[in-house]
Parts: structure tokens; C-alpha cells; sequence
């Protein structure tokens, strides 16, 4: 049988259905609307290091696994190492490549994390403790008026929200409606009911970072494309082209509509491992990576943060995961098993971009694998560190 996914398909990515999605995940654009990304005007692609080995095993839940395995049943299509500030590791299957743009999904909360902390300070926001609605006028009414903003950095916003992905009811699945066509992102988040006090649980809610992003667009009075091509994509040297999915008004599914190459991803987690510094020039506060990458709360805490119906063994920063151990890593994480991994102690940034057929199905680890794919990427730096 021929591949049901060939480039003549063009029917959207049926989400969380056991489908295969390698063919889908690196050409978003021909599905939804988009608004693009140029290229930095002076690229700065990371010098080539000694090429480095992976180890062929690591541990999860007491096992010893097969690494290339786990790549290969999690439909992988990057897997990229950067260590001293050296690309010292790449490998494309499938429909992976150089130049491809694959969806970051949730990895994108992290790039909408960095451009808060810059517009806090260069002082487009006063204050992170200012309500969020102070600067989005739209969200008044709703479950966000009146939140800290650091409060909804943190996914404690209150605000009513299920991120069950299984679960085709959950509020998550409601997106689709909105890349649909059949209203605005604003209006979906404007017309989330709060649930309980904020800033006393963390339940992960991809609402509230679309919220920053209606943030970021009032405090700057501009789109949030050109205030990230402007603070993050030109000071980082983004590679290639790329682009943000968007609904019909052409606002940006911040959420998680982020397509960029393996390369650009990774140039935010350097950027973090770094302090938020690119050579001389501070890019993000070091302050606010600090804080962003650390869980400074009890209900933040590993264990602690809901996603879906049930507890997550990560601890969560600004719009960062922390896994549990205390060990200084942290990594942006997006759906069908994306992961910006940064080690500090192995000098080490790892990005894999994946499209896991599993993924979604249920909300066990043994579907999502999530949980293993962090064990894989820990063992790979400490094998390098």
C-alpha cells in the first residue's frame, strides 16, 4: 500500500486519531492560514563540531531501552545536538531535514515567555504583577480579569480549562473550531469562565499563553510576529524562513503554531543556556531566564502541575518544564513529543521534532511517552557531558 499521507493529501492533520503525521507537521501552511517569519538578515548558523557518538541505551522505568527505537516508534524526524556552542550532532529521517519547518506546538509558549521578559524590560509592561487585562483590554469579563501576569506565565491563571487531548469534548479540542474558521483566538479566550482563585494551581492550559500573547500584542501596539522578528529572530540569526499558523483574522496561534527548522529551535534553548546572552549582547533579561526556569512555588512544584486529568512529574516555570532530580535542565515541550532540551552541566542544547502516531490517544505514558523521551534526551547528555 502506498503512504496515505503523500503530498497530495491535503486534508488537515486529523489530531490524536493514531494517524500518521510526519507528512503533515512539516507543511502546516498549506492547511491554515499563516503569517510569515523572514530569515535573520545576518543568519548565524552554529559553527560544525567534532561529530559525536549518541549512546545506543538508556534507562526508563527501571528497563534499559533501545534508543534507536524509541526514535523510530515515535515517528522522529530531527534530532540535533548542540554542545559548546558547536552543532555536533544532526540526524534527519522521514520527511525531516535542514530546511524543513516543522510545528513546534507547545514549544512555541517558550519564544512567547522570552518576548514578555524583554517587553517587561524595556518597559511595554510595568510589572508582572500588573493584571494581564490592564494591556488587553478584551480579556475584561472573562477569567483572566484581574490575574497577575505572573500568574498566567506560570499556568495558574484559574481560568476553566481540560487539556485532555483524548478526549474530543476537552476544552483543547474546542481549538478546532477556530482554525476552522468559526471564530477568533481573542473571542475563544475572552469567553473562558474562571474556576478558582489564581496563583494556587498549576493546570496547564494552552488558553493562557494564547492570553500573553493578546498581552504582548497590547503592551506593544503591534503584531506579535514583528516583535518577535525584531527581539528574538534577528538577534538570535535565525537560519530560514518561518512562519506562525494563525487563525482567519491573522492573529497568531501562539499557543503552539510556531513552524521553524530544528536549528532555530535550538537557538532558543542557547540563548537560555546562556543567560540570555548571544556573545556580548543580553537578549533576555538574566533575571527572567532565571525565574523563568525554575518552579518557585509549592503548587509548581514536580508532581504537582495538572495536565488533563491527571499529575505530571515536571515542575513548570515561565511557560518552561523543569524535570524533577533538581538538576538545573529545563525544556519546552510541545505535543507529539517536540523537546527543546537544554543541560547547562553538559553545555548541551538537544532539540528533537517528532510526530509519535500514539500521541494523544489516552493520557498514558505508554501512548504519549513523554516522561521516556526526557529519560532518552538526560541520558544523551549525560553521555556527551
Amino acid at each position: 500500500m502506498g503512504n496515505p499521507f503523500d503530498a497530495m493529501d491535503n486534508q488537515p492533520p486529523a489530531l490524536y486519531s493514531g494517524a500518521r503525521q510526519h507528512e503533515k507537521f512539516n507543511r502546516m501552511a498549506d492547511f491554515f492560514a499563516c503569517v510569515p517569519l523572514n530569515a535573520a538578515s545576518q543568519p548565524r548558523p552554529f559553527p560544525k563540531g567534532a561529530a559525536i557518538e549518541l549512546p545506543e541505551t538508556y534507562i526508563f522505568d527501571g528497563a534499559e531501552k533501545n534508543l534507536q527505537t524509541l526514535l523510530s516508534e515515535t515517528d522522529t524526524v530531527a534530532l540535533l545536538v548542540v554542545q559548546n556552542d558547536e552543532l555536533r550532532h544532526e540526524h534527519y529521517a522521514l520527511s525531516g531535514g535542514p530546511d524543513v519547518r516543522w510545528i513546534s506546538w507547545s514549544m512555541a509558549k517558550s519564544f512567547i515567555s522570552a518576548l514578555v521578559g524583554i517587553a517587561v524590560d524595556e518597559g511595554a509592561i510595568g510589572s508582572i504583577d500588573d493584571a494581564i487585562s490592564d494591556y488587553a483590554p478584551d480579556l475584561k469579563g472573562s477569567a483572566y480579569e484581574g490575574v497577575p501576569i505572573q500568574h498566567v506565565l506560570q499556568m495558574s491563571s484559574g481560568a476553566r480549562w481540560h487539556e485532555d487531548y483524548s478526549d474530543p469534548d476537552s476544552d483543547v479540542n474546542q481549538l478546532g473550531a477556530v482554525m476552522a474558521g468559526q471564530q477568533t483566538l481573542d473571542a475563544f479566550v475572552a469567553n473562558i469562565p474562571p474556576d478558582e482563585p489564581s496563583g494556587t494551581h498549576c493546570r496547564y492550559n494552552s488558553a493562557d499563553t494564547q492570553a500573553l500573547g493578546m498581552l504582548l500584542r497590547g503592551a506593544t501596539r503591534g503584531t506579535l510576529s514583528d516583535y518577535m522578528q525584531e527581539k528574538l529572530i534577528e538577534p538570535l540569526g535565525f537560519e530560514d524562513a518561518g512562519y506562525w499558523v494563525s487563525d482567519h483574522a491573522g492573529v497568531e496561534m501562539v499557543l503552539g503554531g510556531l513552524n521553524l527548522t530544528a536549528r532555530d529551535y535550538a537557538k532558543l534553548g542557547e540563548l537560555y543556556r546562556h543567560g540570555g546572552r548571544v556573545g556580548d549582547k543580553q537578549i533576555v533579561p538574566a533575571d527572567w531566564v532565571a525565574a523563568s526556569i525554575r518552579s518557585s512555588a509549592p503548587h509548581l512544584a514536580a508532581g504537582q502541575v495538572t495536565v488533563g486529568g491527571h499529575k505530571f512529574p515536571f515542575g513548570y516555570g515561565y511557560q518552561w518544564w523543569i524535570p524533577g532530580g533538581d538538576k538545573g535542565d529545563f525544556s519546552a515541550i510541545g505535543v507529539y513529543n517536540q523537546f527543546t532540551y537544554v543541560n547547562p552541566e553538559a553545555r548541551a542544547t538537544i532539540v528533537k521534532l517528532s510526530a509519535n502516531p500514539r500521541y494523544g490517544l489516552s493520557e498514558l505514558e505508554s501512548d504519549n511517552r513523554e516522561e521516556e523521551n526526557m529519560a532518552m534526551l538526560q541520558a544523551i547528555a549525560g553521555y556527551i557531558g
